[in-house]
């Protein structure tokens, strides 16, 4: 009986720290997010009956198959809200709090949206009118928008990527593979119930265009470049490096594989402009200095 005490007095513990770190600053990013991906979806897809992925997706298609009342907003919330709540012991309190606030958030700015607003969207969109390929387009760049901004602000905005956490490891899949496999069947299962392929195809746009927004916004839309450096002239080049782009750089101790001779790689985080000047700089200094450059998805310090 003690030691269960002892137990739950730790993991109240662990949940109070967690709830005494949230941010107001990402609640007021999320609270924009949630209203973001209202209007994307709100504006832009259902008018012309096109489908968001994921429980997005779902709760569109449902909304269209059941009586009236049973609108998106509530789907939102009825299919979303268990799933994070399901991912709790996974995910952690705050990711699970800011993740179920931003739902709501969303599901509130739809129904203001459809209900409430002086905006019919009851036939087409207001914005692109009866123009499919814009209104995918644009509803999967703008709803991509809202889900890049939460997932970058410690939540989600659509409940199977936590589902997709939970499970792909065990079904041996990739989280990205089990949320387009969701999808793919999604739109499949939209297109024998409209009997059309047309609106499942265009949502496939939609789909590809918010993906890669949401990439932009997580991980920037100009990564930094990290570059390697193997040379035997380390302080020449050090030096020079530190002189043009006045950044820091960090040496690193290393051995040749296979000559068995003592190197120092170099290691420096640049943008793409400064790349052609990095190269000219080493290699006018250590023609024989091997150089490789790869992408970074974010720099930050851990005091940031």
């Amino acid at each position: 009986m003690i030691g269960k005490t002892r137990v739950w007095s730790d993991v109240m513990e662990i949940i109070i720290k967690e709830i005494r770190a949230l941010s107001l600053k990402n609640f007021i990013v999320l609270l924009i997010a949630g209203c973001i991906n209202a209007f994307g979806v709100t504006v832009f897809l259902a008018p012309v009956k096109l489908y968001d992925s994921g429980i997005s997706g779902t709760s569109m298609l449902l909304s269209q198959v059941t009586p009236e009342y049973m609108s998106l907003s509530v789907f939102l919330i009825i299919l979303n809200i268990p799933m994070f709540l399901f991912g709790l012991k996974k995910q952690g309190v705050s990711f699970t709090i800011y993740s179920v606030f931003t739902v709501l958030i969303y599901s509130i700015g739809s129904w203001m949206i459809t209900d409430i607003f002086p905006i019919d969207v009851s036939m087409v969109s207001p914005l692109a009118g009866e123009d499919l390929l814009l209104c995918a387009l644009f509803g999967g760049i703008i709803s991509g928008c809202g889900s890049g901004l939460t997932i970058r602000f410690g939540g989600a905005i659509d409940g199977i990527e936590v589902m997709a956490v939970i499970f792909a490891k065990r079904l041996n899949l990739t989280v990205g593979t089990f949320v387009m496999i969701y999808n793919v069947v999604l739109y499949i299962i939209c297109g024998l119930t409209i009997n059309s392929w047309i609106l499942p195809l265009y949502s496939i746009v939609t789909y590809m265009a918010a993906l890669k927004t949401v990439d932009f916004i997580v991980e920037g839309f100009d990564r930094t470049k990290a570059v390697m450096i193997v040379t035997d002239k380390p302080k020449e080049i050090n030096d020079a490096l530190i002189e043009k782009f006045e950044c820091g750089t960090t040496k690193i101790a290393a051995t040749g594989g296979y000559s068995n001779v003592e190197k120092t790689i170099i290691y420096l985080v640049v943008n793409r402009f400064q790349i052609a000047n990095m190269r000219n700089i080493v290699h006018g200094i250590d023609p024989k200095a091997f150089v490789t450059v790869s992408e970074v998805a974010d720099v930050f310090k851990m005091n940031d």
